[in-house]
C-alpha cells in the first residue's frame, strides 16, 4: 500500500492515467514513447504498491476494476494539486503574479504581431510569474469584453469610442481599394479615376468606416461583410490592406485601383479599462506595448 508518494509513484500513475486517457496499452504506446511491454510493466509495479488490480488488460481488451475508476478520479486530484502547488511555488517573492487576458481582431499585420511579440519580451524580462491568454474576436466583442472584466486589454480598429475605455493609437494600417480579377476595371488598375469607381458594384463593410472617404450612400454597394476575409470571399473586391491583399494580388487574383488616390490609414487601437480599474499586470504591460511601438 502506497503511504508518502514517492517520484516513482509519480511517475507511475501518470503512466497509469495516460493509458485510462489512450483506452488502452497500445494506443498509449505512442504518447509515452515507449513499447508495450515496459507498460505493461510500470502498470503491474504501481498495482503491487497499491495492493490491489487497477485494470483488466489483454486479449478482451482493456478495461478498468471498480477499484481502478476511483484511483483515476484520485490520481488525477493529486497530480493537479502538484501541478498548483508548482505553481504557487515558482510565484512566491515574484512582484507580477496573475493573469493577463489578451484580445485581438484577426487579420493583424504580420508587422504589428512582431511588435506585440516584443512587448510580451519585454515583459517577461521583469519579475514576474504570469499567464498569458489570447484570444481573437471582432472589435465589437472585444469591447463587450473589456467591459465586462474578462479581458484587460483590446488590440484592434475600432470605429468608435466607449466612454468607460482608454483608446490609445499604436500603429497604423493602410487599405486600398481593390477589383477582383474579370472585374472591368482590373485591366485599368492602377490607374482608376476615383469618380469612374462609383458607377461599379461595390462590397463594403457592415461597420462605420470613419477614415475611408465617402460612404456606402455614394456607391452601388450590393454586398457587406463585418470582416476582410468574408469581404474577399464574396466578390474579391472592396477595400482591404494593403497586408492583407498582398497574397491575392500576387496571385492575380486583386488589383488596387488607384494606390495614390485611393487609400486611408486605420488607425489600431489598444484599448483598456478607464480607471479606477486598477491592475499593477496591466500598468506594466502596457508600458512594454508602448515601448514596442516606439
Amino acid at each position: 500500500m502506497l503511504g508518502q508518494p514517492s517520484d516513482l509513484d509519480l511517475r507511475l500513475i501518470r503512466v497509469f492515467l495516460a493509458v485510462v486517457d489512450a483506452n488502452g496499452i497500445t494506443p498509449a504506446q505512442a504518447t509515452l514513447n515507449v513499447g508495450q511491454s515496459t507498460i505493461s510493466t510500470q502498470l503491474s509495479t504501481l498495482e503491487t504498491r497499491l495492493g490491489y488490480r487497477l485494470c483488466e488488460r489483454g486479449r478482451s481488451g482493456f478495461r478498468l476494476t471498480p477499484r481502478g475508476r476511483q484511483f483515476v478520479e484520485s490520481g488525477r486530484k493529486l497530480l493537479t494539486a502538484l501541478d498548483v502547488f508548482g505553481a504557487e511555488a515558482r510565484k512566491v517573492g515574484r512582484t507580477l503574479v496573475g493573469t493577463l487576458n489578451l484580445g485581438l481582431i484577426g487579420h493583424t499585420p504580420v508587422s504589428a504581431n512582431a511588435r506585440i511579440s516584443q512587448a510580451i519580451e519585454r515583459f517577461r524580462q521583469r519579475d514576474e510569474s504570469v499567464h498569458f491568454s489570447v484570444s481573437v474576436r471582432s472589435p465589437g466583442e472585444l469591447e463587450g469584453l473589456l467591459l465586462d472584466g474578462k479581458i484587460h486589454m483590446g488590440i484592434g480598429y475600432f470605429w468608435h469610442r466607449v466612454p468607460a475605455l482608454d483608446y490609445t493609437t499604436i500603429f497604423h494600417e493602410t487599405q486600398l481599394a481593390y477589383a477582383g480579377r474579370g472585374h472591368p476595371l482590373f485591366a485599368k488598375a492602377g490607374c482608376v479615376d476615383p469618380a469612374v469607381t462609383l458607377g461599379h458594384a461595390w462590397a463594403w463593410r457592415s461597420y462605420p468606416l470613419p477614415e475611408a472617404a465617402g460612404s456606402p450612400a455614394d456607391r452601388l454597394v450590393t454586398a457587406m461583410a463585418d470582416n476582410m476575409e468574408a469581404v474577399a470571399m464574396l466578390v474579391l473586391s472592396g477595400r482591404l490592406p494593403a497586408h492583407f491583399a498582398a497574397p491575392y494580388v500576387l496571385q492575380g487574383q486583386l488589383a488596387a485601383l488607384a494606390p495614390d488616390a485611393m487609400r486611408y490609414e486605420v488607425p489600431f487601437d489598444m484599448v483598456v479599462r478607464r480607471k479606477p480599474h486598477a491592475n499593477d499586470l496591466l500598468d506594466a504591460f502596457i508600458a512594454d506595448m508602448k515601448a514596442a511601438h516606439a
